[in-house]
């Protein structure tokens, strides 16, 4: 493996050079006022007035019923309580199937009350602020090495994200299960960089370029959620858990870095219950610095659903990274994490963002039976998150 020379630039709504060293404390250092952290956007969990998610009650409608069938099922119910059903409705189907519909407040609330429903929230919007470094790409990375690799190939990643680079050369990428979820958008390629750099941690290829990911080859599919800009709809994440519980299978991972600065009943369900299927989940924790168990869907607990939050290459607890044993799992590097990024780029990215695929990428791997190796130091809940192992 060659080793290439660290050369790097910051674009954050402008471009701006950071000094460059090869000390490990200074680069990794998650108070260090260089390192940039993506987040959430000001506008992320703002409500989308008049759209509503709902789900029906488990076993109420085929679970794996083909779209045709839920269609019809909703159409009847809303004319059964005389919702206009001339408006845009979208039904999806899964182990918690559902629709997406324009409502009037009244109609929500009638079929909040309908004995066939359980959850009726209004959409919101989901939106990433991304901060990135382009870098000249080294193969094994301090991250890499801190929680182990292996080999990933046969293995399913799916993505929920700003989509994957089809064409990078570092990454397997199945473009025939990918999908988009952004209403006019048909494709699942990534205008972005966050859902590339995602999947580089999971699967970079272990060949003689770029970088090397914890499972590497492993085949990743490309779940679109939000758009250029990193803005999308907790609707669109829904659809695409309910994508993956229909087509994927036990022993695949899905990856979140993402999520809203509020409780998301719909969005826990859809979580739980495609981790039911045997589906492993990774979601990072989120980046308020703030308990975890406020903000979906860092906040779902139950089998197979991991949270994570992030450490520096010191183990140190990352000053941004969201926290509190009730639901965080697992800690992961999250500090200046060099990965595969768009048009066949790579890039330096900090956050929980990053943290999760670490994690997503040892589920691969091993399943349940992760390894831990010390942990998190200056934990500030004080109970110290288990830094996940190969």
């Amino acid at each position: 493996m060659h080793l290439k020379n660290l050369i790097f630039y910051c674009a954050l709504l402008g471009l701006f050079a950071l000094g460059c060293r090869k000390d490990k404390q200074n680069d990794n250092n998650s108070s260090d006022p260089n390192t940039c952290v993506e987040g959430n956007s000001y506008e992320s969990g703002s409500i989308i007035q008049g759209k509503y998610i709902v789900l029906y009650k488990p076993g109420v409608v085929n679970a794996r019923g083909n779209t045709t069938e839920l269609s019809d099922w909703t159409q009847n119910l809303l004319q059964k309580l005389h919702i206009t059903s001339s408006r845009s409705v979208k039904a999806f189907a899964g182990e918690r199937s559902g629709f997406i519909a324009d409502l009037l407040s009244g109609e929500a609330e009638s079929l909040s009350k309908d004995p066939s429903v359980s959850i009726v929230e209004p959409d919101r919007v989901i939106a990433l602020s991304t901060c990135f470094t382009v870098v000249a790409p080294t193969l094994v990375t301090w991250n890499i090495n801190r929680v182990g690799y292996g080999n990933g190939i046969g293995k399913t990643a799916w993505i929920i994200d700003t989509g994957i680079d089809f064409d990078h050369p570092d990454l397997t990428v199945d473009a025939n299960r990918s999908r988009s979820f952004i209403n006019g958008v048909t494709s699942a390629d990534d205008e972005n960089g966050h859902g590339t750099h995602v999947a580089g941690i999971i699967g970079a290829k272990n060949n003689t370029i770029g970088v090397l990911g914890v499972a590497s080859g492993a085949t990743l599919v490309s779940l679109r959620v939000l758009n250029a800009e990193g803005v999308g709809t907790l609707s669109s994440i829904i659809q695409a858990l309910a994508y993956v519980s229909v087509n994927g299978k036990a022993g695949d991972v899905v990856n979140m870095s993402l999520g809203e600065d509020v409780n998301s009943p719909s969005l826990i369900t859809q979580v739980q219950s495609t981790a039911s299927k045997g589906i492993y989940i990774s979601i990072a924790a989120g980046n308020n610095a703030e308990p975890a168990n406020k903000y979906s869907p860092g906040n779902a607990n139950g089998q197979n659903i991991y949270t994570v939050s992030a450490i520096d290459s010191l183990d140190r607890f990352a000053s941004f990274s969201n926290y509190g044993n009730d639901v965080v799992d697992y800690a992961a590097p999250g500090v200046r994490i060099l990965s595969t990024f768009s048009n066949g780029r790579y890039a330096i990215l900090s956050g929980t963002s990053m943290a999760a695929p670490h994690l997503a990428g040892l589920l691969l791997l091993r399943g349940s039976a992760i390894n831990t190796s010390g942990s998190a130091q200056n934990d500030p809940d004080n109970q110290p998150d288990p830094i996940a192992h190969y």
